[in-house]
């Protein structure tokens, strides 16, 4: 077991309104976010958590939410310089920020850019309107596109486009027009991904008519086709990037690197070579109960078990579209690579992995049903 890369999730709990397909951390704002206090919390919760850094630089930071782009540019900018005089970080550390159409203004954009910020991640999720509307967004197609038109002209190392498909009643066609008009604003990454209907959602509590699996089959197919045809290297399940731009923190994760994570809910996978563990934390979700200065910032700290490390790892590691070292394995877990062939041998068996001497491949029927790995494992 060696230490692998480490990165920072920072996460912004607020939003205008929750999106009744959203089960992530998120709170609508009542007020003012009170960004001095939150600012000032996250940096005492990096301090708390400084032992785990054990001598490395962050690679990447992740503004995520919730809503990061309610914060100003002041207070993005004391985060960060907050962040690097704590931690070091890599020359080319990759610094995103999460934005919604719906809160750009173009100072607002180039204020978060010479705060730090060099990768903005804007969440478009449709160009159509009926559709905005149904999904609870706040924003329009035409501030969508003047959002991410605005992004290309910033000093951004990289910008990345959130678009859904398999939308309530959304036809083929509805579907392809929507990609058609993200490939159009050429971003540099594109992260494509399926409405799935999750707990505890409004849209759980009353589901609305999605399209059927042959027609998500269809628009998966044909949107992979145009996306390839436009030049975007399909990476990762949902994430399609241009050459130079795959997200770097988000390839940490599916690596099994490590990350810390600060703010409401946010978690950390960190790995002690030293004890031979690797664990993982969950801070306080609610943010009254996190700005509560009384209380204590981990919700959560337990150990991740030698029994679920080899589901853990390829939960994350097949998620990318590219062969699977296996020294990756015992450097990352510390377990004997046999352990990994025993766990995987049912979906060796049934064709949906490859194996050679120095690594795992998935078939193009395991990139289908993913999943099925997994379950084999369990």
């Amino acid at each position: 077991m060696r230490l692998p890369p480490l990165s920072l999730y920072v996460h912004i709990p607020w939003c205008v309104q929750k999106c009744p397909y959203c089960d992530f951390n998120s709170h609508a704002l009542k007020g003012g976010v009170p960004e001095d206090a939150y600012v000032n919390r996250l940096l005492d919760d990096l301090r708390a958590d400084l032992a785990w850094v054990q001598g490395r630089q962050l690679s990447s930071i992740f503004i995520g939410g919730g809503t990061p782009s309610l914060l100003t540019a002041a207070a993005v900018k004391r985060l960060l310089a907050g962040i690097a005089s704590l931690v070091e970080l890599t020359e080319d550390c990759e610094v995103t920020l999460e934005a919604n159409p719906g809160t750009f203004e173009k100072e607002r954009f180039q204020g978060f850019v010479e705060a730090g910020v060099n990768r903005l991640s804007i969440g478009v999720q449709s160009l159509d309107a009926e559709q905005l509307k149904g999904l609870g967004r706040i924003h329009d197609p035409q501030q969508a596109c003047a959002a991410a038109e605005h992004a290309s002209q910033l000093q951004l190392n990289s910008y990345n486009l959130d678009l859904m498909h398999g939308l309530p009643e959304q036809s083929l066609a509805q579907a392809m027009a929507d990609l058609d008009g993200i490939i159009a604003l050429n971003p540099p990454h594109i992260s494509w991904y399926q409405l799935t209907i999750e707990p505890n959602t409004s849209f759980a509590s009353r589901p609305p008519k999605l399209p059927d699996d042959e027609v998500l089959w269809e628009i998966y197919q044909r949107g992979h086709e145009k996306l390839a045809a436009a030049g975007y290297q399909h990476y990762e399940v949902s994430a399609y990037a241009k050459p130079g731009h795959q997200s770097q923190h988000n390839r940490n994760y599916w690596q099994f690197g490590d990350y810390l994570g600060i703010g409401c809910g946010a978690h950390s996978k960190i790995t002690l070579p030293a004890e031979g563990k690797i664990l993982r934390c969950e801070k306080i979700k609610h943010p009254q109960g996190y700005l509560d200065l009384t209380r204590p910032l981990r919700y959560k700290l337990w150990q991740v078990s030698e029994e679920e490390l080899p589901f853990e790892f390829f939960m994350n590691l097949l998620r990318l579209n590219e062969p699977m070292p296996k020294s990756l394995f015992s450097a990352r877990t510390g377990l004997s690579v046999a352990i990994a062939e025993q766990a995987l041998a049912p979906a060796i068996a049934q064709g949906l992995l490859t194996g050679s001497d120095e690594q795992w491949e998935t078939t193009s029927l395991g990139r289908r049903f993913l999943n099925s790995i997994l379950d084999e494992m369990v």
